[in-house]
């Protein structure tokens, strides 16, 4: 966390460190490939030391694959007294499975991570941010605390739904369960923005295009919404190259100018939400349903 001491808006810089998972599970080739490898090569190192020299604490999303595969990139991230957290095993379409493959997937990959990093995560995200309609009962099944998967917020934690019908004539929302949300977007994410598609063909946003953009949401998020918590989603093969890294550290250093923000890593917010934002409280204070 930075020094200041009154938050007024709390911004998470998450990693998604897919590394050779997502091109292994899709089947692609080498080029594909190392551009994968990029990420424990190059990328995290570089994103270990932004970080680092800002006292900033992130959030990494990992998929077990990445663990067993470089287990000195992800040790690194915990030296640094950042967070793991799950991403899947091989960076699967969880949409594309059945629910005891979810389940098996989901069990695997905590176990993985908690065997290696002593302490079981707490935390998934949904490669792809795809989601079967049961997943995220299976994410609180399997004894997560927080998803960060779904779009229905931009800066507010909430409990996920369940048990949700939606036909043509109406929608039944369902109840809230155990599992809070940290709400995400493609407009915060470098991704979409930064690679192309495949064989390298398709429009990349210049770094300046970016920061514009980002800049923009974390000066209206510090503006209006006081107390929110502004998500940013990355991955070292792409925010690790150079003119990027050098955006994102441009963009820190304009968080760090406006007075109240502070960084923090998703565990870490998550329990200070559910310290304030208590089930039994909220419970209690919900009307009655049917």
């Amino acid at each position: 966390m930075s020094g200041r001491t009154e938050r007024r808006l709390v911004v998470a810089l998450t990693f998604d460190h897919d590394a050779l998972s997502s091109p292994v599970d899709r089947g692609e080739g080498p080029v594909l490939r190392s551009r994968g490898e990029f990420g424990p090569r190059v990328g995290v190192p570089r994103v270990l030391d932004l970080l680092r020299r800002h006292s900033i604490p992130a959030t990494f999303f990992v998929p077990g694959h990445t663990a067993v595969t470089f287990p000195d990139s992800v040790r690194a991230i915990v030296d640094g007294g950042h967070e793991i957290a799950c991403h899947g095993w091989a960076h699967e379409d969880l949409a594309a499975l059945p629910v005891d493959g979810q389940r098996a997937l989901l069990e695997h990959s905590r176990d993985t991570l908690a065997e290696a990093y002593v302490r079981a995560p707490v935390g998934f995200r949904a490669p792809y941010w795809s989601l079967g309609e049961e997943t995220l009962q299976l994410v609180e099944e399997a004894g997560f605390t927080y998803d960060s998967s779904l779009m229905d917020d931009d800066v507010r934690l909430h409990r996920v739904r369940f048990g949700a019908r939606h036909s043509r004539e109406r929608s039944e929302l369902g109840h809230d369960g155990d599992l809070v949300e940290v709400p995400v977007s493609w407009t915060l994410d470098d991704w979409p923005q930064f690679e192309p598609g495949r064989l390298g063909l398709g429009p990349m946003s210049a770094p300046s295009k970016v920061e514009e953009i980002w800049a923009a949401e974390l000066r209206w998020a510090w503006e209006h919404e006081p107390g929110g918590v502004l998500t940013f989603t990355m991955h070292p093969e792409a925010i690790g190259r150079m003119s990027r890294i050098a955006m994102l550290e441009r963009l820190i250093e304009t968080a760090e100018s406006l007075e109240g923000i502070v960084f923090d890593r998703l565990d870490t917010i998550v329990d200070h939400w559910a310290v304030a934002n208590p089930r039994a409280a909220r419970d209690a204070s919900a009307p009655a349903r049917d």
